[in-house]
């Protein structure tokens, strides 16, 4: 069994409330298996919760507040948690840009664009502005503000490993001018060599593959189960149940085998940015 980790109440709004339905759990003399029972949650959820590195939903916060009699106290303040988390990001994004800062790895497969924390200014602009085009300025700015700030992630001594898988037609399509799509590139290889990440792409070429049914993220703790998170549209999905973890987990690891090698994958991405540059890109 993992140590105990004491949450710092003091870090941010969900902390805090961690740290008190921890607090007010231990009073009551529950286990956290007594807790979850009757809420459809998971005990890992309910201990990410605690440490706040997960919002508190509405459903639990009034499950909590009826096992425990706090007189509706979470179900008051669980959406100043949600605030708090969302920082500019989306709120089904929220939670996996908070649980990124703590994952001692992430695994991400891109099969349409570049993955957000290996984007541009540039990039981040031009996808906020072409998937939600009905966003105020002002709300563009605050979207690309926070994924830019999502890559100070690089600068920690102890980052997590990456690695990330994208369809060959990511580098290739042609999303901004080919001087911004080169820098985005030039941006990738600096990141991924300076990180001493990995990154592998899939072919153009291999019709058929493993995860042909859209992104995926997968991401591991230090102290806690791993996680799958997938996105559509308008909408993504935390996924913890041990059984598709571990499927989508075996998933990823046929996609690597199938993709180029990492050597291979850099002198591509590599060439493709001077091909950026030199006008001879290719849609």
């Amino acid at each position: 069994m993992p140590s105990r980790k004491d949450p710092d109440a003091s870090a941010n709004v969900p902390s805090f409330y961690g740290a008190e339905l921890r607090y007010r759990r231990e009073q009551a003399g529950l286990t956290l298996e007594q807790l979850a029972e009757g809420s459809f949650r998971g005990i890992p959820f309910l201990s990410q919760i605690e440490r706040g590195e997960r919002r508190m939903p509405a459903d639990l916060a009034r499950h909590v507040d009826k096992v425990l009699g706090t007189d509706g106290f979470f179900e008051r303040r669980c959406e100043d948690a949600r605030k708090a988390r969302q920082s500019g990001h989306a709120e089904y994004f929220a939670d996996v840009a908070e649980m990124e800062r703590h994952a001692e790895t992430i695994e991400d497969w891109a099969p349409s664009l570049v993955p957000g924390l290996l984007q541009t200014d540039a990039y981040a602009t031009a996808v906020v502005r072409t998937s939600l085009p009905w966003l105020p300025p002002e709300t563009v700015d605050t979207q690309v503000r926070a994924r830019m700030e999502r890559a100070e992630i690089w600068k920690r001594e102890e980052r997590p490993a990456f690695w990330a898988i994208l369809h060959e037609s990511v580098i290739r399509r042609p999303l901004l001018s080919p001087e911004e799509m080169a820098a985005q590139l030039e941006h990738i290889a600096v990141v991924i060599r300076s990180t001493q990440s990995v990154l592998q792409i899939v072919p153009e070429t291999m019709a058929a593959h493993p995860m042909m049914m859209g992104m995926i993220r997968v991401m591991t703790f230090p102290d806690q189960p791993p996680v799958v998170y997938t996105e559509g549209l308008h909408s993504g999905q935390l996924i913890d149940y041990p059984a598709l973890v571990k499927n989508y987990r075996r998933s990823y690891d046929l996609l690597r085998a199938t993709a180029l090698s990492p050597e291979a994958t850099l002198a591509m991405v590599d060439q493709v940015a001077k091909d950026y540059q030199n006008g001879k890109h290719r849609a």
